[in-house]
């Protein structure tokens, strides 16, 4: 095994989160293309480019243990869903100007990832992890109470890329080849959408000539450039460091969604952003205090 290079790992960690950050921008670009559509050519050019980086960075044995555990294909193809569905809903929400629920929904995540341990994988809860947990649930039945509605987009990210998580664990497949399976295990959907919809933008012969075509194509590189500095990011840092640097992305789309696309930052959602935030600095600390306690015994 490699020896670990912190800075190297705080490089290519801060290059992950900071790309995932900064999709908004991207998604804007091609506002006047439908999120389907856009879902549909993500799943396909992150088909073709994360085959053409299997070629150059080699997995040993990832198809033989497929082939030979043909449930975690299954697996992979529920993950497939799952994530779809994530990329789906916050490319709608960048697209209507929700992008401080989509920042929330990626707030609320870690807690979410933490009450799915409890309630499935029969993990215990200390006693600061039930105050995280708690003060999110604040802040969301808060936002029920002032807005009159559940926050829909921030609940449904939070909980499908959460399950996710959960359901890949159930297929060890290295992170690349993972991702590269699930999304050709989709490619037969986005094919058979673009069939059933021959007046989708895309399906123009015009279309390929404008912008937002190269835009379109963009989306293989920029759906797994930064998963694979996330996966080289986590060899050489420890898991809990990677987990502070993951609140940068939603901060980042956060800011761009006032300061940039003057999305209304109302009281009542501050006062919910209040709480997962307290929630979060609880998590955190537990984090932190049973780092020490590990280390000191």
């Amino acid at each position: 095994m490699a020896t670990a290079n912190p800075q190297r790992g705080y490089v290519l960690g801060l290059t992950a989160y900071i790309i995932w950050g900064l999709f908004p921008l991207y998604f804007k670009a091609l506002q006047s293309v439908p999120a389907m559509e856009i879902i549909v050519h993500r799943v396909l050019w992150s088909a073709l480019f994360g085959g053409l980086l299997l070629l150059v960075w080699k997995h040993p044995g990832w198809w033989r243990e497929l082939r030979d555990n043909p449930k975690r294909l299954a697996v992979l193809a529920g993950c497939g869903l799952l994530i779809a569905t994530n990329w789906l809903v916050y490319v709608w929400a960048v697209n209507n100007d929700r992008m401080i629920e989509a920042s929330l929904g990626y707030y609320i995540n870690p807690l979410i990832n933490v009450l799915l341990g409890l309630l499935i994988l029969g993990e215990r809860l200390r006693r600061l992890q039930w105050l995280a947990v708690a003060l999110a649930a604040l802040g969301v039945l808060q936002q029920l109470w002032q807005v009159g509605s559940l926050p829909w987009v921030s609940l449904v990210l939070a909980l499908t890329f959460g399950f996710y998580g959960l359901i890949r664990k159930q297929a060890p497949v290295a992170a690349l080849p993972g991702l590269v399976v699930e999304t050709w295990l989709l490619v037969p959907v986005a094919l058979a959408w673009l069939v059933l919809h021959p007046a989708a933008m895309s399906s123009q012969a015009s279309f390929w000539t404008s912008s937002e075509a190269l835009w379109l194509a963009a989306a293989g590189p920029i759906t797994l450039v930064p998963l694979v500095c996330f996966n080289a990011a986590a060899r050489h840092l420890p898991y809990t460091t990677l987990g502070f640097l993951q609140y940068l992305a939603p901060t980042l789309v956060l800011l761009q969604a006032i300061l940039l696309f003057d999305e209304h930052f109302s009281p009542s959602t501050l006062l919910a952003f209040a709480c997962i935030w307290a929630g979060l600095f609880v998590y955190s600390l537990d984090i932190w205090l049973n780092l020490r306690k590990r280390r000191s015994a």
